[in-house]
């Protein structure tokens, strides 16, 4: 396979090979994926192989994307160049990403690094679809953390005390994240964070591998902050 194959033929290669990876799928993996929404159990470090072998190609990738199979717009995100898309394109891509895999990476991987960032952020957390505004509370968390200039962080934390217990899923554990964040990076809010996470109890009872930080907020936060104490 070649960068200068036709489209057409090269987007039918790397469906067989992706066909070829689907036949060494874990049936393990694809039932934990199955449990939170993801239609796949291709191993994720072939993928990545695949994709640094075939490098950046956004025709490719816009091709891969629009064959709605999981796995390709996976590969399809690892191989974009994310400042090609505009706005509109990104918005269409989110409410078309239902894996929740696929929704993850193209946030991390494509929105993140794009110059709409800030503008669909916004747009996104006021989004009535709650897969939606889990993106918009996605890229609110980033901000906390590494931009939190220009952000109302009291009033995030208002809107999490008032809407976060009865959120769905998604939206729920976006905001979660972001509480955490906020509990995390900011110590003037450190105690009113620990205090939502504490009378919400979100995810209290999650179940966490040994080893593994819990999500809920009070542990969470206090594990980080540990951690920055003790590094």
């Amino acid at each position: 396979m070649t960068a200068e194959s036709p489209a057409d033929a090269t987007v039918a290669e790397v469906m067989a090979e992706l066909a070829e990876l689907a036949e060494l799928e874990d049936p393990r993996a694809r039932a934990v994926n199955e449990k939170h929404g993801d239609d796949h159990g291709v191993n994720l470090g072939k993928l990545r192989a695949l994709a640094k072998r075939l490098r950046t190609q956004q025709e490719l990738s816009r091709r891969l994307w629009e064959t709605g199979d999981t796995a390709a717009r996976l590969l399809a995100l690892l191989i974009c160049r994310p400042k090609a898309f505009d706005r509109d394109a990104l918005d269409r891509m989110l409410r078309e990403a239902r894996a929740p895999k696929v929704h993850d990476w193209l946030v991390n991987y494509v929105v993140k690094k794009s110059p709409h960032a800030e503008e669909l952020r916004v747009a996104w957390t006021a989004d009535p679809d709650p897969v939606v505004a889990s993106a918009g509370w996605a890229l609110t968390t980033e901000r906390v953390g590494k931009k939190p200039e220009g952000l109302d962080l009291p009033g995030l934390l208002d809107v999490i005390e008032a809407r976060m217990k009865d959120a769905p899923d998604r939206l729920q554990w976006a905001m979660n994240h972001c509480l955490a964040r906020i509990g995390i990076d900011h110590p003037g809010l450190r105690a009113r964070a620990v205090g939502i996470g504490e009378r919400l109890e979100v995810l209290k009872d999650y179940p966490t591998s040994p080893g593994c930080t819990s999500p809920y907020a009070p542990d969470w936060i206090a594990e980080m902050v540990g951690r920055q104490d003790t590094g």
